[in-house]
């Protein structure tokens, strides 16, 4: 492992450093190169192949943050996929390592924040979409056309407000056609509700 990828799971707390290291006993290259980024704030392009990682690189340091108290309840974290299907097996995925990193600190006697995940797609009941609007999940996985609706209407915009990071998977499926437009405009939108 280099340097680089020795200190970049030490950034992490405690808690998650312990579940990372048992679970996988060392970060992959992409994890080791992506992390410290992350952690300084940079904006990042990460392309690897199936199974290098990306997903819980994108996701750990916001995990993290939620631990550390520097994000707060109510939706913090936007992950935007064109694909309906990925986003439900990503809702899925990320409730695993959540679970586990509750029962951990449980173990622990340690104290570990609610950690909302839910999906908002065309397929997502009307009073469900009501009660994300009321109480947005800290995480929230959605469409670049749901993500466009949401931010045409004052109460899906209410929802919206204090992202603190915004993961876009898959881009390349969409980039060069009118989904990429919706998901560029809306992530454009996006920036002053956000701050």
């Amino acid at each position: 492992m280099t340097k680089t990828g020795t200190n970049a799971i030490a950034r992490f707390e405690p808690l998650i450093q312990q579940w990372f290291l048992r679970k996988y006993s060392q970060p992959t290259h992409i994890q080791e190169i992506a992390w410290p980024e992350i952690a300084c704030g940079e904006h990042l392009l990460i392309t690897a192949p199936t199974g290098s990682g990306k997903t819980l690189t994108a996701f750990l340091w916001a995990i993290n943050q939620f631990l550390t108290g520097q994000y707060s309840a109510g939706a913090r974290v936007l992950y935007i996929s064109p694909l309906k299907a990925l986003n439900n097996d990503i809702e899925r995925n990320l409730l695993t390592p959540l679970a586990e990193l509750k029962a951990l600190a449980a173990e622990k006697g340690l104290d570990f924040p609610r950690i909302r995940v839910q999906t908002r797609s065309g397929d997502t009941p009307a009073a469900q979409r009501r009660k994300m609007m009321n109480h947005p999940p800290e995480i929230l996985i959605t469409t670049p056309e749901s993500l466009n609706l949401m931010l045409s209407s004052k109460g899906g915009q209410a929802g919206l407000g204090g992202f603190k990071t915004v993961i876009l998977d898959e881009i390349h499926g969409v980039i060069n056609s009118k989904r990429g437009v919706y998901l560029c405009t809306a992530v454009e939108r996006l920036v002053p509700l956000c701050g």
